[in-house]
């Protein structure tokens, strides 16, 4: 199993539009993002995001060109910034091993997250995450690993 953990892209300013949505440079970005994964074959089964609008835009993208179809739907909470990451872990232990999941959410939990399955800890800070960037983990017989890590800054633009 893999689970690619995915920060919003860019977003406007909060006091452009207290909503958040993606700005201009943030749906490039994620477009480009979409279009490599695509290309390396990342698939996947599911795509969670938390309900915020910037993330909602992030999961849609992303979803649209990895796999027109996949299930894009708002977690059942446990995904805004501040949350702890034991939600997410729960959740995960009841995920079929055989599907992928993409989740997009927000700093710092997605680096608490990425830390915790990685190490055990969520102040390990395994990752420095850009808006925009995804996580690979993947699950092994010793639990969870960082495959790769991607930025939109190393994809051009």
């Amino acid at each position: 199993m893999k689970i690619y953990l995915v920060q919003h892209a860019d977003a406007v300013a909060k006091d452009a539009d207290p909503a958040r949505p993606l700005s201009d440079k943030g749906r490039l970005d994620c477009q480009r993002m979409a279009s490599f994964l695509a290309r390396s074959g990342v698939k996947a089964a599911r795509v969670l995001h938390s309900g915020k609008q910037r993330a909602l835009e992030t999961a849609l993208l992303l979803a649209s060109v990895i796999g027109p179809g996949n299930m894009v739907e708002e977690a059942d909470g446990g995904l805004a910034p501040n949350d702890p990451t034991d939600r997410l872990m729960e959740a995960i232990q009841t995920w079929p091993r055989d599907e992928d999941v993409i989740v997009v959410g927000h700093l710092p939990f997605m680096n608490r997250m990425v830390s915790m399955l990685a190490t055990g800890s969520e102040e390990a800070g395994a990752v420095d995450f850009e808006p925009g960037s995804v996580v690979c983990l993947q699950e092994n017989d010793d639990g969870w690993s960082v495959a790769w890590m991607v930025r939109p800054s190393l994809l051009g633009g």
